[in-house]
């Protein structure tokens, strides 16, 4: 055991003073591995980010969440034009679904539509995401409050001028003081704020809730009616937990098949959308995103792997005299092997490490700058270290084989 740490020693300093008196050809030779360690281990670091991010933004979603609408989240085979002849949802199916479908938890009627201006006095907020809904939305997504409470089941059906607001909203229009019970304009109507948002940062999907709005869909439905263009309704249904999935879209099929009239032979006109589907496709291309992360910095990996193989060569032979010496003096062939191969992965791991802390300094930058999150996780630090040491042990071994087998006497006369 202390051959061996006298070993690490030795090859250390070995190590250390090849970077003090060879830097430029030193410096060099580590760039291969530092550019290969640093590809890898940012497009880890940001495709682990990203993961992160989507599945904290879907957190609060139940993956068995379905969106019943006119549109698909994917690709479909039905012919576009007949797509477009879909008819929307309506709010006598939400109400017909809400009263017969069996195992299920909560359904909510939302609408989609355009951004708005909001005011308050002589403030404006601009371009806010509005989201009209029932009172049943806040069981489905779950949404985290500051201040305040969502509308109940009688404000949402009655369609009563109230509204939720985002943290960015409320900072926007009322600066430090309380928004609560003050009036504000929306859609030239007055609103009274009974709930503000916690501040959540910036959505990988759809608006943030900070630049968002939440009021009862039947005040918009009132003002507008049910068949206005810039309406898009859709149904999001949440089964009960562990239910059967498929049969639960089975049922909901037939039913809204049966509620439209729909006879044996003719295709659904509308389009069931769940969740798990769209987070599984999102985990396929974060996994193909790692797949094609890993063959473009493997090409950096490899040469840096020729970067170290050349200056330990190099290495190999300006020490053959000092290898001969070894050798006389009584250091056995494993000696000089371990020597020549801890000095290589020592060389190789300063590389990664250098790769790294060139990886954390910019997603310390980018974090700051962007409004998002970059983590450089315990594990891709493991993984950038070990691929660092497993190159150094791969280019140095041909290289201390090769010292390992040198001839004293031969090593000796070379250097003289």
């Amino acid at each position: 055991m202390l051959l061996y740490l006298r070993l690490l020693k030795e090859s250390l300093s070995f190590a250390l003073n090849a970077l003090r008196n060879n830097k430029l050809r030193t410096l060099l030779s580590l760039l291969g591995v530092t550019i290969g360690i640093f590809s890898i281990i940012a497009v880890l670091a940001a495709v682990d980010s990203m993961d992160r991010k989507i599945k904290n933004d879907l957190s609060g979603l139940d993956k068995n969440t379905i969106y019943l609408m006119r549109f698909s989240f994917g690709p479909s085979d039905i012919p576009q034009w007949k797509r477009e002849q879909f008819p929307d949802v309506t709010y006598e199916e939400f109400d017909y679904l809400k009263r017969s479908l069996n195992d299920l938890d909560k359904i909510s009627f939302n609408l989609f539509t355009r951004k708005e201006n909001i005011k308050y006095e002589s403030n404006t907020v601009s371009s806010i995401n509005v989201t009209p809904c029932t009172n049943e939305f806040i069981d489905i997504e779950k949404l985290k409050f500051a201040q305040g409470r969502f509308f109940n089941e009688a404000e949402s059906n009655s369609g009563s001028p109230v509204i939720i607001i985002g943290s960015e909203v409320a900072t926007g229009l009322f600066g430090t003081m309380d928004p609560m019970g003050k009036k504000i304009r929306l859609y030239g109507q007055r609103f009274t704020v009974i709930g503000v948002l916690d501040k959540e940062g910036s959505s990988t999907f759809g608006p943030s809730r900070d630049v968002s709005v939440f009021l009862p869909v039947n005040f918009l439905r009132r003002l507008y009616g049910d068949n206005s263009d810039m309406l898009t309704p859709a149904i999001l249904i949440k089964p009960v937990k562990g239910v059967d999935i498929e049969a639960f879209k089975g049922e909901l099929i037939q039913k809204l098949r049966t509620f439209r009239g729909l006879k044996t032979g003719d295709i659904n006109n509308f389009f069931i959308n769940v969740l798990s589907g769209f987070t599984d496709l999102i985990d396929n291309i974060v996994g193909q995103m790692n797949v094609v992360g890993w063959i473009i910095s493997g090409f950096s990996l490899l040469v840096g792997g020729f970067g170290i193989a050349n200056i330990m060569f190099v290495s190999v032979k300006e020490r053959t005299n000092l290898i001969g010496i070894q050798k006389a003096l009584g250091a056995k062939n494993r000696f000089i092997l371990f020597q020549f191969l801890f000095e290589a992965v020592i060389l190789s791991v300063i590389g990664g490490l250098v790769g790294m802390f060139l990886v954390w300094i910019i997603a310390l930058v980018l974090s700051k700058v962007l409004d998002f999150e970059f983590v450089l996780g315990f594990w891709n630090i493991i993984i950038g270290t070990s691929l660092a040491a497993f190159i150094g042990l791969i280019s140095g071994i041909i290289p201390a084989i090769s010292a390992s087998k040198l001839d004293p006497v031969e090593a000796i006369r070379s250097g003289m």
